[in-house]
């Protein structure tokens, strides 16, 4: 990567990030999810870590953030974090999380990669640091067979993607560029016409023909499929070893410098609800869908969960090299400049926590805290 520090995005990502908090300004960043686990008693002579009445985590209601939807359902980070309440928020859109790390209203959370970079270039390297992996995988490219047969019949439709500069976003325009078609990055314009539309939209659009397919993550992936869509490419083959980050835990720098002991609570709490959830794939998915449930008031049926929840690879490794590229990508695209990715990890808290239950440790792909 360039050694060039760079502000980051264009004009058009810039606005983008003020543009979910409109939406949420009701409700504040993102919705609430109850704090702690009713299911999870605090055991008898717990302390607080650090002093800390409360740790407050966020997460997406989508199955890439199974880690965080188990670990809240099964009671895993309120055991770790003993007398420490966990309190939880539930974001719809990236930078609304990355506005609440910034601010303070919420300590640690599981967020996708390209936020993440843009959180972090945006602030100098000040903001935040990613301090573990969650997920891998679980990215389609789904079409309606009738219009679009084969990877070539996509050139001059319309394709959805989640949001302008957002991980899937950004990775089908690199695949468009692979391609050699040409599109306009800002506008969606050009070879393919790229139609940004929120994922709990997309299937209705899909279902009226106002787009012919989408490159969307699990469950809008499999509830496609659900509507008559096929499968065109699994994002996963175009990967090395057919791994990518989808999912990344980040913490404001400020929290992790002042209470260690509380973000290390909350990485084993993490490692300990993906080995369960590794060894436990069957309980695993119900948690997730019970959790879903609780935070959006409807469950996925089995004809969407069980598909999307195969397409997921659960992984404390935050799969680093991974995202690096996905950062050129985007720079290739010409959503963001050149940025200077150093620092943006710090794996030091995890690869503890993963030595102490025998586990290998990861690697920061030479981007970590030096």
């Amino acid at each position: 990567m360039p050694a060039t520090r760079s502000s980051v995005l264009r004009g058009g990502i810039a606005v983008l990030a003020a543009l979910p908090l409109l939406t949420l300004a009701a409700c504040g960043y993102g919705s609430e999810a109850k704090t702690g686990d009713s299911s999870q008693k605090v055991a008898a002579g717990a302390k607080k870590i650090d002093g800390l009445d409360s740790v407050k985590i966020g997460y997406f209601g989508n199955l890439t953030h199974a880690t965080a939807l188990v670990g809240v359902q099964k009671g895993f980070f309120q055991k770790s974090l003993g007398a420490t309440q966990a309190k939880y928020q539930v974001f719809n859109a990236g930078p609304s999380e990355i506005e609440a790390l910034n601010s303070g209203s919420i300590d640690i959370g599981w967020i996708g990669p390209s936020p993440a970079i843009n959180g972090y270039t945006k602030s100098d390297g000040k903001s935040l640091r990613i301090i573990g992996g969650s997920a891998s995988g679980g990215v389609k490219l789904v079409v309606n067979p009738e219009k679009i047969a084969s990877l070539k019949d996509v050139k001059g439709k319309r394709i959805a993607t989640p949001q302008l500069g957002n991980t899937q976003d950004v990775a089908f325009l690199n695949w468009i560029a692979e391609q050699g078609w040409k599109v306009d990055a800002e506008s969606g314009q050009g070879d393919v016409s790229v139609v940004r539309t929120d994922n709990k939209v997309t299937p209705d659009a899909f279902k009226s023909g106002s787009v012919d397919g989408a490159w969307v993550p699990e469950p809008t992936a499999s509830k496609l499929v659900a509507e008559g869509g096929k499968v065109l490419l699994d994002e996963s083959s175009l990967w090395p070893d057919k791994k990518f980050v989808i999912t990344n835990i980040v913490v404001s720098q400020k929290f992790l410098n002042e209470h260690p002991k509380a973000v290390e609570a909350v990485l084993k709490a993490s490692v300990d609800t993906n080995k369960w959830i590794n060894a436990n794939p069957d309980e695993a998915k119900a948690a997730a869908n019970k959790q879903l449930e609780a935070d959006s008031g409807k469950a996925l049926p089995a004809k969407v969960l069980d598909p999307a929840w195969k397409s997921i690879q659960i992984t404390d490794d935050p799969l680093a090299s991974t995202l690096d590229t996905e950062a050129q990508h985007a720079v290739k695209a010409g959503l963001l400049q050149a940025p200077k990715l150093d620092g943006i990890y710090d794996l030091t808290l995890l690869n503890k926590v993963l030595q102490a239950e025998g586990d290998s440790t990861v690697d920061d792909a030479g981007l970590g805290v030096k």
